[in-house]
């Protein structure tokens, strides 16, 4: 396509110098671009296709980066970006150190806040707000949340703690999506709310004609306003938004330019706490994407053949639970993406997606659990972080038999760091009474899984979005050892002077090092631990055989402080087992968040060669 006026655009100064006969048209050319470029990398696109007129307006009513834009998640940034000089960078989009596919504070100072979690925008936004304030500055700041982020408890929380005398504009994108259609009262709620058109005129012009009135006009508007709201009470739903002290604004069309555009402008002359609520149509301009905006939330660069590790939990959690009706599923707005939705499907009664609400998610499975029933939350890895004290305090304290399936462990190469799943195996290690399992492959999956329906006690288990590593199963086919356990290689009467451990998908990296050694003459042996914890196990199994000469590496693909490598050479040192070297390749003190391009595995020193570097 003929990008004739996106290419003029390498600024928000180009966009503004603009006519505003070319919106309609540069609308059509962004969906054009984001479809070319999308299509080759991967990434958010129904998400981004929703929001191309509201991006637009916003920079075009409002200076950024003078006024702060905020978007909640950060997914549906990338028109954001496109605006704001990033445009010649999207053929590098989602790759490690290249264009992010969320807001990124070092990457440009239009990007106000990082994200990558949802509900954190007004949060953000009031303290943006708040700063100015106190600073005496005249900036605005805006906060573009959707309604899926929307149910989530930290929203409420900040909005609480807004005033109406902020500059502070909360742009609510409904478009009845997070990744699955949105469910519970607030999303039913605000498929409902209606201000009359008329109504909302007559209002406004009311107040515009009494405040020209000469010493009467601003009496007769106070008492106006007490009459309005009696009326509203009587003829009117009462608006959820006005009644927390937000001027409101809206349902507006978010695919209209024209009229997004005047309700920005009007928010921003209000010069007061605003919500403009839009209603936009996720995937706007791709007929597929509008028809199933669940398949088009992200798309990958290239299609994925077989099957994945949350396909097959799938698979077997449907066929046990089949066979146990006391077992329950839980997931935070995530049913497509864990893929429980299979199962709501088949079990509408025992399947509950509780919205972007983690926490609640945790404890109400506590609460499940304390009944009798079995319940299985699905969550991924980065975002199981927010319920960490719904873990502690609600779930292992009580002993509670909570089963969290920990979905897309380890490291997203191409998501960043907002969604590695890294820290999971070292914050739960050291909750007491939880069991933690990392399958390699599907069938240890699958034993797990079945193993966790008849547990008493805090379980998780965590697999990766990946499909099953080809030379991990063929590991598997001659190792020695108990699956769901751990299995090994070599003889223990008579073991190697160096053996490797891991777990997860660094199992495959691993067995590449062993591989890379051995062509060197350099004799290893290696152990794949799917029981992480309890550790003694494995301790044990170290303990057996003699290790004083012995060079020991273990590998993990997760945070190095408080991890299981760290955790298992602390416990061999406690119980004096003698170890001529223990070296560990994990993830020192880092986000793994590269700046320049590059193979993150490596940039980690995880990498075959690096792991190799060892010995």
């Amino acid at each position: 396509m003929n990008y004739e006026i996106l290419d003029k655009i390498n600024s928000t100064a180009d966009l503004k110098a603009l006519g505003a006969q070319d919106m309609d048209r540069l609308c059509e050319q962004i969906r054009a671009f984001l479809l070319e470029k999308v299509e080759k990398s991967g990434g958010h696109l129904a998400s981004n296709l929703g929001v191309v007129e509201l991006s637009v307006a916003l920079h075009r009513v409002f200076d950024s980066p003078t006024d702060h834009i905020i978007f909640d998640v950060g997914h549906q940034a990338y028109v954001h970006k496109i605006l704001t000089g990033r445009k010649e960078r999207f053929d590098e989009l989602r790759i490690p150190g290249g264009l992010s596919g969320f807001t990124l504070m070092r990457e440009s100072e239009h990007d106000a806040f990082g994200a990558g979690h949802s509900s954190t925008s007004i949060s953000a936004a009031l303290g943006y707000a708040e700063s100015d304030r106190l600073r005496g500055k005249d900036s605005y700041t805006v906060a573009v949340i959707g309604d899926g982020a929307y149910t989530g408890g930290m929203v409420h929380e900040a909005i609480n703690n807004c005033t109406p005398e902020l500059r502070l504009v909360i742009v609510l994108n409904e478009n009845g999506m997070s990744i699955s259609t949105n469910k519970g009262a607030f999303a039913s709620y605000l498929s409902r709310v209606r201000m009359s058109k008329g109504y909302i005129g007559v209002k406004e012009k009311t107040t515009s004609f009494l405040e020209r009135i000469p010493l009467i006009g601003r009496p007769i508007k106070g008492l106006l306003s007490l009459i309005k709201k009696l009326l509203k009470k009587i003829f009117f739903r009462s608006n959820y938004f006005e009644d927390l002290g937000l001027y409101y604004l809206g349902p507006i069309d978010g695919n209209d330019y024209k009229r997004v555009e005047k309700a920005l402008s009007k928010a921003k002359r209000l010069n007061k706490c605003v919500l403009v609520h839009l209603k936009t149509t996720k995937g706007k301009g791709c007929d597929e994407a509008e028809e199933s905006p669940e398949s088009y939330h992200s798309v990958s660069a290239s299609s994925r053949s077989g099957s994945t590790f949350h396909a097959e939990f799938a698979k077997t959690f449907l066929d046990v639970a089949g066979k146990d009706k006391d077992i329950v599923a839980i997931t935070a707005a995530m049913g497509i993406g864990t893929g429980l939705d299979k199962f709501g499907s088949e079990y509408p009664d025992r399947y509950f997606d509780v919205g972007i609400a983690e926490e609640h998610a945790l404890t109400f499975a506590a609460g499940l659990a304390a009944t009798g029933l079995k319940p299985y939350a699905a969550i991924y890895s980065t975002f199981l972080q927010r319920g960490y004290d719904n873990i502690l305090h609600d779930i292992a304290l009580q002993r509670l038999p909570v089963r969290i399936m920990i979905d897309r462990a380890g490291i997203a190469p191409s998501d960043g760091a907002t969604h590695h799943g890294i820290f999971d195996v070292a914050f739960l290690s050291h909750v007491p009474g939880f069991e933690i399992y990392s399958p390699a492959t599907y069938e240890s999956l699958d034993i797990a899984v079945r193993y966790s329906a008849s547990v008493e006690n805090p379980i998780a288990i965590r697999y990766p979005n990946a499909g099953e590593d080809p030379a991990v199963r063929a590991f598997f086919d001659t190792a020695r050892g108990e699956k769901c356990g751990f299995v090994y290689d070599f003889d223990p009467s008579c073991a190697p002077k160096n053996i490797l451990i891991t777990y997860g998908t660094e199992a495959g990296r691993t067995l590449a090092a062993v591989k890379l050694l051995r062509s060197r003459g350099i004799p290893c042996g290696v152990i794949i631990t799917e029981r992480i914890k309890p550790y003694a196990p494995l301790v044990d199994f170290i303990a057996s055989f003699d290790t004083s000469d012995t060079h020991i590496l273990y590998a993990e693909e997760g945070i190095k402080n408080g991890g299981a490598a760290m955790i298992t050479r602390s416990l061999l040192t406690e119980r004096g087992v003698p170890v001529g070297r223990f070296d560990i390749a994990a993830i020192d003190d880092d986000f793994v968040s590269p700046t320049e391009r590059c193979d993150i595995y490596d940039y980690a020193g995880l990498s075959a060669e690096k792991l190799a570097s060892f010995f």
